[in-house]
């Protein structure tokens, strides 16, 4: 009932920037926390970035001062901007949404994307 679609992902040299979408549609009430996780081979699953519904971002130390997260709430859409990028930034972008699927509903579920690959290379 609840899809996400991501988009933006591509190839990028080292130091050039990409900006990735994540749209939420569906069975849902309101959306609290928005977040970016990321996935390397041989790596764990990391948070990169996200952003509650009061606008609080929250980074990974590797990325900071070069990613910005932002959310349009009237789109129910993410956005995270990327810039400087680097080789060990290539990752699948997994987008997270929190929600709440209906006025009536005492819980928060928590969606996923599909996720969207970004390759950082010369």
């Amino acid at each position: 009932q609840v899809q996400l679609v991501e988009s933006g992902g591509g190839l990028v040299q080292p130091g050039g920037s990409l900006r990735v979408s994540c749209a939420a549609s569906g069975k849902i009430f309101s959306i609290y926390t928005m977040g970016w996780y990321r996935q390397a081979p041989g790596k764990q699953r990391e948070l990169v970035a996200s952003i509650t519904d009061t606008y609080v971002t929250n980074y990974a130390g590797s990325v900071k001062g070069r990613f910005t997260i932002s959310r349009d709430n009237a789109k129910n859409t993410v956005y995270l901007q990327m810039n400087s990028l680097k080789p060990d930034d290539t990752a699948v972008y997994i987008c997270n949404v929190d929600a709440r699927p209906t006025a009536d509903s005492t819980y928060v579920s928590r969606y996923w994307g599909q996720g969207t690959q970004v390759t950082v290379s010369s």
